[in-house]
């Protein structure tokens, strides 16, 4: 039986839709703009995408209709390659003529992508345990503000962080290898307090240094981050491509924390749940899925679905689950809601102002977003639990609205 690949759209067309389908389904495989003497029937039988077309009964801006198109091809024309899938699913199709509007939905991948791809090393569980978190969401935030601090102004936050008992920690996206907060500094005394607590406490914060960069770069901080102890790497996904991700995978020895940022451009395009089993499957091992009442324009139930899809297994033997990251503009109010729709804390809460900015301080605003979730998992109002617990109360009033 032949492997194929399946990737599922929404298209507006103002053609006919088998047309359109047609139109498609050749540019993405062996045909061109025009009939030509290489592609008979044979290389067709063997190397054609095949195409499904539906409609769909939904409000479309005229003349242009709606459809639901799925397209299949062999694997045998591109290979067990993610960055060629990548031209293949989402290359020029979009740009066609007839194509009103394009939407990728979702793939469906062949088991031969398994075996190329080693997916999370991490995922779930091994973060769970570098953090020493076994239950609960883990809490943490951004530093902030995102750029403009010195590695010591980082690091001094950082201690702040660590002796209020958070979880998690991670630069900015921004904040990579500024002149005024160069990374190998910021990296080397980050790890010293980190480290200088854990030896207190017995539990080592997990911070995720950005290493975005050029592959050496990123080789070298990951190396740096290792011999310092450090138990975490970020990269921006869509600065260093596929290709760049995929090489950095091979060499790392610690998790990957996998930033969206740039998002935003994609979206019209892509589904978040097709995008992100690409990087899933590459290797990460916690991706960002937004947050409920965010700052930017995604619905609850888009970012809720996102985080859902990040627990879907990809493959029967090879499941790649990784763990959801909440985070722009979450505070303390939206912890009740993320319980109730995800029933999960297998979850990272990232509170960047809503943690630096509660007016008791940063040990505050620590205590208060443990204390929404200590409520929201125990179906406790949190206006009822703000009644005994002062910081909660605080964070309720500061963010109110």
């Amino acid at each position: 039986m032949t492997s194929t690949i399946t990737a599922t759209y929404e298209l507006d067309t103002a053609i006919a839709p088998e047309r359109a389908a047609d139109i498609i389904a050749g540019e993405q495989s062996s045909g061109t703009f025009v009939a030509i003497p290489g592609e008979d029937e044979a290389l067709k039988a063997r190397a054609a995408a095949t195409w499904q077309i539906t409609p769909l009964n939904v409000p479309c801006t005229a003349p242009n209709k709606r459809y639901l198109l799925k397209l299949s091809w062999p694997l045998q024309n591109l290979g067990a390659s993610l960055p060629n899938l990548l031209a293949t699913v989402a290359g020029n199709l979009y740009e066609l003529k007839h194509v009103a509007k394009l939407r990728l939905l979702d793939i469906e991948l062949p088991d031969e992508f398994a075996a190329a791809y080693p997916g999370p090393a991490f995922g779930i569980a091994g973060t769970r345990k570098l953090a020493g978190v076994a239950t609960g969401p883990l809490v943490g935030t951004i530093i902030k503000p995102s750029v403009g601090l010195s590695a010591d102004g980082t690091t001094e936050f950082v201690d702040q962080l660590c002796a209020a008992g958070v979880d998690f920690i991670k630069d900015d996206e921004l904040q990579a290898d500024g002149p005024s907060c160069p990374f190998d500094e910021r990296a080397r005394k980050v790890m010293d307090v980190i480290n200088r607590h854990a030896d207190r406490s017995g539990k080592k914060v997990m911070y995720a240094f950005n290493l975005t960069g050029e592959l050496d770069e990123m080789k070298r901080r990951h190396d740096l981050v290792l011999s310092l102890g450090g138990t975490l790497t970020m990269l921006s996904l869509n600065s260093v491509g596929l290709t760049g991700f995929n090489a950095f995978r091979k060499h790392s020895q610690l998790p990957i924390h996998a930033h969206r940022n740039g998002w935003g451009y994609l979206k019209d395009g892509w589904s978040y749940i097709a995008y992100q089993k690409l990087w899933r499957l590459a290797g990460a091992d916690q991706m960002h899925v937004n947050g409920l009442a965010n700052k930017f324009q995604e619905t609850d139930d888009s970012v809720i679905a996102s985080a859902r899809e990040c627990f879907i297994p990809l493959f029967k033997h090879k499941p790649c689950t990784v763990m959801p990251v909440f985070s722009s503009g979450q505070t303390v109010n939206q912890a009740p809601g993320t319980w109730a729709a995800l029933q999960s804390t297998d979850l990272i809460y990232l509170a960047g102002g809503g943690l630096f900015a509660h007016p008791g301080g940063i040990a505050a605003g620590v205590a208060a977003l443990r204390q929404s979730w200590e409520a929201a998992m125990n179906n406790v109002p949190l206006e009822v639990a703000a009644k005994t617990h002062r910081e909660l109360k605080e964070a309720l009033e500061k963010f109110a609205g």
